[in-house]
């Protein structure tokens, strides 16, 4: 089992990424506590309480910054709420065998459907569908990396809100925000911006966890020793990812999510056929 000293000093790190990628921290600071040794569902309760801070540490900065859109984040999270509850009550009943190939597949299709953006650094122009339109799911931001202010508008939101729907149920199932799986959903079906989706992202995984964390507590597998130090650190780091994220451009963002979602890919189903 690692020390408290340095689960905080990972978390500041993963807190860091996690704000500029959107994944929100516990889909990296999950598979770091297994290797480490803590069983699998220990560390899905104190990655939930990771993916809060994370949350907290970066939404202030990014609705700020007009970089969240706040009407898209209400809207999905209707959905994402109601998966993590029903994901966070099946997890106790599944095998941790099965939780890690859940895990690896869940990323690798994030993974599979923004490889083929890469050199997008702003979506192309959309015609919305009525429901979209409706619901005026449209914004702009100043991007300080391309020195002028991006107008979007999104379409599809109702294959987004499926879409959220198992993204929410992923989350309680596995003990992560969701991240990586929404910000395919906000990518390539609402066509959001590569940073409107990593803000908007974190501003709807803190209350996709919330939503969930209390049945890991009433479980009794939320160990406090551990969940403490990891939200210090998260919150930290993500503090800061949260302050610098405009400053990079949309590409770069892209690239460093897939990287880690790759890493995270092959984590787990190294740990999932190793497991005895």
């Amino acid at each position: 089992m690692v020390d408290m000293i340095t689960i905080l000093i990972i978390s500041i790190i993963v807190g860091f990424l996690g704000a500029l990628t959107g994944l929100g921290g516990a889909s990296i600071l999950i598979p770091i506590l297994v290797w480490s040794g803590v069983p699998v569902k220990y560390a899905i309760a104190s990655g939930m309480v990771a993916i809060i801070a994370t949350s907290s540490g970066s939404a202030a900065s990014y609705v700020r910054e007009r970089i969240t859109n706040v009407k898209a984040a209400f809207y999905l999270e209707i959905f994402t709420v109601m998966g993590a509850i029903i994901g966070a009550t099946i997890t106790t009943l599944i095998a941790p065998r099965l939780l890690y190939f859940l895990f690896a597949g869940f990323l690798l299709t994030s993974f599979y459907g923004l490889s083929g953006r890469l050199r997008e650094d702003f979506p192309e122009t959309v015609r919305q569908d009525m429901l979209s339109e409706w619901l005026e799911l449209e914004g702009s931001y100043y991007d300080q990396a391309a020195g002028k202010e991006v107008e979007y508008k999104m379409t599809n939101a109702g294959f987004a809100a499926v879409g959220m729907l198992i993204a929410g149920l992923a989350a309680g199932m596995l003990g992560i925000g969701a991240g990586a799986f929404k910000v395919s959903v906000h990518e390539l079906l609402l066509k959001m911006p590569s940073k409107v989706s990593s803000a908007t992202s974190n501003f709807i995984i803190g209350m996709t966890a919330l939503a969930g964390v209390s049945v890991y507590f009433a479980s009794g597998l939320l160990f406090v020793g551990l969940a403490a130090p990891m939200a210090v650190g998260v919150t930290i780091g993500a503090a800061v990812g949260g302050r610098v994220l405009n400053r990079f451009p949309n590409r770069v963002i892209r690239y460093l999510f897939l990287v880690i979602v790759l890493i995270l890919i092959l984590q787990m189903l190294y740990k999932g056929v190793t497991l005895q």
